[in-house]
């Protein structure tokens, strides 16, 4: 696919996201089945609450991940600076969107070693779709992108709903987990596994874990529909009733997270997909989450300044300490023995 092509699909995708009406997400995450026992007694100054955590190395104020948004349009290097300046300050870490165009062609996007400069100190993480991985050029991409942001990691993100519905999308799979299992054993920073949006099962995990992954990232249905999407910008009906079929598809994100939690204990795990607000990241950290993604939340501030992200996750931090304190818990480690309950099994 021709580079303007592509940067025309990329620009398509942030004007839907932006527009969620557009392209409307027919599962809920599973989220709003669960609510925490309230504490009435939380014996804890709620000022100390310790949200800090570390992702490869790296320390972190709070357990919050701008998921990866952008990658290949030309609104990418003002998004992707307004992002990393708010990670820096607030301690958060950040995930790029693809960098399949910016290797591919002459325009970088904001994706090179100066979006480093602008977050210094936070883990970085370098993204990469499973069918650049699996091509003959596979490990010289893998390597470039990450010295491309110098990452921490490198995020290789699969999507077969979407390439199986877009025009152009890359529709042979075979061979990508070995191609995987060879970027695990070549490259110099940690691997991460992230679905897009459908979700990832306990059978696809087991062989990830297998394959020597680091981290896992559930990004289950119930945020932004790929499928939903790709039918809004579909060039003929067949393809939009196609598409559109499948905008309920995918394991709810609450789902997901919590089988892989109780699958594979010892792998470590992102809860991203339709995240609200920090009630559902303290959830999500209760079910078993390390860390807690967001990015169509956060993509409208994004676009405006780094102001604005500032304001949005300072929200969502302060929502999340509110419900440690509520729940007794003085930190994310706590937190996770937070009792959560079934809507509509309260005793």
């Amino acid at each position: 696919m021709k580079d303007k092509e592509l940067s025309q699909r990329k620009n398509d995708h942030l004007d839907i996201v932006l527009h969620p009406e557009r392209a409307k997400q027919t599962t809920r995450t599973g989220f709003e089945q669960w609510r925490f026992e309230h504490c009435a007694l939380p014996e804890l100054s709620l000022d100390e609450i310790d949200l800090s955590t570390r992702l490869f190395g790296r320390p972190m104020k709070a357990p919050l991940l701008i998921s990866s948004m952008t990658g290949g349009a030309r609104r990418a290097s003002d998004i992707n600076r307004h992002l990393a300046e708010a990670a820096q300050a607030l301690g958060l870490a950040m995930g790029v969107g693809s960098q399949r165009v910016a290797i591919e062609s002459d325009d970088n996007w904001g994706l090179t070693g100066e979006l480093r400069q602008y977050a210094p100190d936070i883990p970085l993480l370098a993204n990469l779709g499973a069918a650049q991985i699996s091509s003959a050029q596979g490990l010289d991409y893998a390597r470039r992108a990450v010295d491309m942001v110098e990452a921490d990691a490198l995020i290789i993100h699969l999507n077969p709903l979407q390439e199986a519905l877009q025009t152009g999308g890359d529709r042979d799979w075979r061979g990508v987990l070995t191609a995987i299992e060879r970027a695990v054993r070549a490259l110099p920073v940690p691997v991460v596994i992230k679905e897009v949006g459908a979700g990832i099962s306990v059978p696809v995990a087991r062989q990830l874990a297998d394959a020597g992954v680091a981290m896992l990232d559930v990004a289950g249905a119930g945020g932004t529909s790929w499928a939903a999407v790709e039918g809004e910008r579909a060039a003929s009906a067949h393809a939009r009733n196609v598409a559109m079929a499948f905008a309920g598809w995918g394991i709810p994100t609450a789902q997901a997270l919590r089988q892989l939690h109780q699958a594979l204990p010892a792998m470590p795990l992102i809860a991203s997909g339709g995240i609200r607000d920090g009630i559902d990241a303290a959830k999500a950290i209760a079910m078993g989450a390390r860390l807690v993604g967001q990015a169509a939340a956060v993509l409208g501030s994004a676009t405006t300044s780094t102001s604005a992200v500032l304001a949005h996750f300072a929200v969502v931090i302060e929502q999340l300490r509110v419900a440690c304190f509520c729940t007794g818990s003085a930190s994310l480690d706590a937190l996770k023995d937070a009792r959560l309950v079934r809507a509509g099994d309260e005793e």
